[in-house]
């Protein structure tokens, strides 16, 4: 024997459902303002020999995302240092960092990590020392440079 739901207890369910869905706010669309007047919308250059992105962005974009930089410091020889935080793994394992080359400037370079003791990283290549990295942000700009939000 089968079993019939009354229309309305089906109907109250919907309507339930419906509230929950729009009264969550995680679910909801954000608004994108556009650039501040005079100020040049960001863009992806990608280069076409590396493949690898360069990423310049507006100041409202790097406030929404909250990039924060630190240096890279040098260590013992021809080793660097760097925090943690910038240290950024894709798909094949291999091991990048952000670096802003100039304000509003990001780009992807590679580095060959030795060693990650304390929350700190020790390469022996990537960007030389007083190079800044992006600390906080780096996986935003990660989706930004392969479109994964589209």
């Amino acid at each position: 024997m089968t079993s019939l739901k009354s229309p309305r207890r089906i109907s109250l369910a919907a309507v339930v459902c419906a509230a929950l869905a729009f009264s969550l706010p995680g679910c909801a669309t954000p608004a994108v303002a556009p650039p501040a007047a005079g100020e040049a919308p960001a863009k992806v250059e990608k280069n076409a020999d590396t493949g690898i992105a360069k990423l310049t962005l507006t100041q409202r974009g790097i406030d929404r995302l909250e990039l924060k930089t630190e240096p890279v410091t040098a260590g013992s020889g021809t080793e660097i240092k760097l925090p943690y935080g910038a240290l950024m793994y894709d798909a094949n394992g291999k091991t990048w960092v952000y670096t802003n080359p100039a304000p509003r400037v990001y780009e992807r370079q590679e580095l060959a990590v030795s060693r990650v003791e304390a929350g700190v990283v020790t390469a022996t290549a990537g960007p030389p020392a007083g190079t800044q990295v992006v600390t906080v942000g780096a996986a935003e700009l990660f989706g930004a440079e392969f479109n994964t939000g589209k």
